[in-house]
């Protein structure tokens, strides 16, 4: 069957910043969250990806989680630059997105608070806009 591993190796992965404050009490208004995407290289040429979410539910909370990956490209010179570029803002995004999802329910399953899972995201849609 051949080698079936991913030449998108993630490296390290860590939470930049975690917050929650509390605002009010429980309502039923619904949480507005926008997400941001950045990417780069870092000092040792691994490629970071950093998701941001902030999130506001009004007069009860607001929220922040940041989450960077680094990422190396295994044989990244026998690939085509739009083979890479898919890979770090495709690939990358989508394995970070589930820790970012996590986290997000963790933190809103607090005392008189309604736990929140994010919706699956098309991760393509997110990069045509």
């Amino acid at each position: 069957m051949g080698n079936i591993n991913s030449v998108l190796v993630l490296r390290s992965m860590v939470f930049d910043k975690i917050e929650f404050e509390r605002k009010g009490f429980k309502n039923n208004r619904k949480l507005k969250f926008k997400l941001q995407v950045t990417i780069g290289l870092d000092e040792e040429g691994l490629y970071k990806v950093t998701l941001v979410l902030n999130g506001t539910k009004q007069d009860e909370y607001e929220i922040v989680i940041s989450l960077s990956g680094f990422f190396a490209i295994d044989g990244k010179e026998k690939l085509e630059d739009k083979m890479i570029s898919d890979l770090i803002n495709k690939n990358a995004v989508a394995i970070l997105m589930p820790y970012l999802r996590s986290e997000l329910t963790l933190l809103t399953a607090q005392p008189d608070t309604e736990s929140v899972v994010l919706p699956p995201f098309n991760i393509n849609k997110i990069f045509e806009n």
